[in-house]
């Protein structure tokens, strides 16, 4: 019976997937004249095919291998960015099935030509064979050379509601932090990074009431909306990459609040952020607590994002959960789609939530999943859980060997997202981390519903932290 499943699986998976290849495609060009219809400028989106960049100052490297970069201009210093090569290397679904079949016949000629490149090699004197052209993708050119236009605050497709455009009035860029414990005599801080489509809701309203009033009383409790999410900025010409994530959480947490040492407490999409601040901050990191961590190491060979976007979003219809990772990972203008039909009119949706049930959790949850726009979603899942794949090892490495801090990792059992393998798959990488698997619990009843016990265990975590430290 559970082949016969799978078999299903697999032929409704392509069956679908197939179908949903043509929708986004069809939905591309729908977009482009609606966008140019209300906004006289059609969006630039992903779809077009990476090709060969040359602006006037020359041919600009933006990618090779998988390691992705843009270059970004302002008047004063030229940066780097990271990008997840994801954003523009996403193949439908027949396409890779097509590719899988006739990857034998691709072995035996990459074999041929691997000898051919050795004798070539050895003709030139060792010197290595001649790097090849660098590509990027069109619509990042059009950022470079300038031709895109900052775009109107907010979207036609974005709500326009005081809490998503807030910002814009002053036109500050900041992230919402609800703070709580202790206030005058503050001893340690505690940063809470949630997961993707989420917010600080995540923690605000399962954790805080159910920590202890001594805990209260020492620990200052700082939770953040992620930039693009929940009651924060929401700047509509960002790339939501790492270093965006990382600045906005030092100025509007660290510098804001003055935080000079604290612990940090992760979930999902968070976990990344969280190791990426420890090895920004590797002596004010006190304690490491990740839930769920999505990292999967990438085989000898393999590239890193684009395994990481295979193993997150394999395209199946089920379990239900995967099937949702699938169209917020590979189908730009699906995911724009329910973006504007669900987050565009989230205070309706909320309304009637409220109306429906009188479940605080659910309506929380819910509250959280709505509140954020389809830019930020889309690249902010692209640059933050795939493109920073290829950074993991590094990352982990840093921690077990700069960062002197606990880390400890909880994981449901039943999670379907992001399997427990993930998590042996940290401590292997850092071996005094301690892992903890908690039986009938998945991505997100890890913590919701088992609240209590989690802060029991996290004062717990705090507490032999502080008194190492001591």
């Amino acid at each position: 019976m559970t082949a016969t499943g799978r078999f299903v699986n697999k032929i409704l998976s392509f069956t679908v997937f197939t179908l949903l290849d043509i929708l986004d495609f069809l939905l591309c060009y729908i977009y482009k004249i609606l966008d140019y219809l209300i906004e006289a400028e059609s969006k630039p989106c992903y779809c077009s095919s990476a090709k060969e960049a040359i602006t006037s100052s020359g041919k600009i490297l933006v990618s090779e291998h998988g390691e992705s970069k843009i270059v970004r201009l302002t008047s004063t210093k030229l940066q780097l960015e990271e990008i997840s090569d994801t954003l523009y290397t996403r193949p439908s679904f027949l396409s890779e099935v097509s590719k899988s079949s006739s990857d034998e016949l691709k072995r035996g000629n990459s074999m041929i030509q691997s000898s051919c490149h050795e004798k070539i090699n050895s003709k030139r004197g060792g010197r290595g064979t001649i790097r090849s052209t660098f590509t990027t993708n069109s619509t990042i050119v059009e950022m470079l050379q300038g031709r895109i236009q900052k775009l109107p605050i907010p979207r036609w497709s974005d709500c326009d509601c005081k809490t998503c455009t807030c910002w814009t009035s002053s036109c500050k860029e900041s992230l919402f932090v609800k703070a709580d414990g202790a206030k005058d005599n503050v001893q340690e801080d505690v940063l809470f990074i949630h997961g993707f489509i989420s917010s600080s809701a995540f923690w605000t309203e399962t954790l805080y009431p159910n920590f202890s009033n001594t805990t209260k009383s020492k620990f200052r409790l700082l939770a953040v909306d992620l930039l693009g999410f929940g009651k924060s900025s929401k700047p509509t010409d960002s790339l939501y990459t790492l270093r965006e994530h990382l600045d906005m959480i030092d100025k509007s947490v660290l510098e804001a609040y003055k935080v000079k040492s604290f612990h940090i407490v992760a979930h999902s999409l968070g976990c990344i952020l969280a190791l990426a601040l420890a090895v920004k901050h590797p002596t004010s990191v006190k304690s490491l607590t990740l839930i769920a961590p999505p990292y999967f190491p990438a085989p000898k060979g393999k590239q890193a994002s684009q395994y990481m976007i295979r193993r997150l979003a394999p395209r199946r219809v089920w379990p239900l959960i995967t099937f949702g990772a699938s169209l917020a990972c590979w189908y730009e203008h699906i995911s724009r789609t329910i973006c504007l039909v669900i987050c565009k009119n989230h205070r309706l949706w909320e309304f009637l939530t409220k109306l429906v049930t009188r479940n605080r959790i659910r309506t929380y949850l819910i509250e959280g999943f709505f509140c954020h726009t389809h830019n930020a979603a889309w690249h902010t899942l692209h640059n933050i859980i795939c493109g920073t794949a290829g950074q993991m090892e590094r990352y982990l490495q840093e921690v077990k060997n700069v960062v002197k801090c606990d880390v400890n990792i909880f994981h449901g059992k039943d999670d379907e997202l992001i399997p427990v393998e993930c998590s042996y798959s940290v401590k292997s990488r850092i071996p005094r981390a301690e892992v903890k698997v908690v039986e009938n619990k998945d991505h997100i009843t890890i913590v919701v519903g088992r609240q209590k016990d989690f802060a029991r265990e996290l004062e717990q975590i705090w507490e032999n932290a502080s008194a190492i430290k001591s």
